[in-house]
């Protein structure tokens, strides 16, 4: 992978996270909580679309149609499980 390949994908992420962040709200600590599971997802669906040689919306050698599905199904669940509530006795 070339560092221009690397950089577009970290801007991309990125871009995901902090606008998935716009969208839900929420303290400081949700925005790096929602940029953390972009970079995860986004990476694991680059990663898993390399393994299993899918080409989505290839953009070089960055397989950007799997890794954003991937940011975004893990924003997805990573917010539903951060609603749940602790509840102390």
């Amino acid at each position: 992978m070339t560092p221009q390949a690397f950089l577009l994908g970290i801007l991309v992420s990125t871009l995901i996270g902090a606008l998935f962040h716009v969208w839900r709200g929420g303290k400081l600590s949700r925005l790096l909580l929602y940029l953390g599971l972009s970079w995860l997802g986004f990476w694991s669906g680059h990663l898993v679309a390399g393994e299993l040689g899918w080409r989505f919306a290839a953009v070089g050698p960055l397989n950007l149609g799997m890794a954003v599905l991937f940011a975004m199904v893990f924003l997805g669940i990573g917010y539903w499980l951060s609603l749940v509530k602790v509840e102390r006795k």
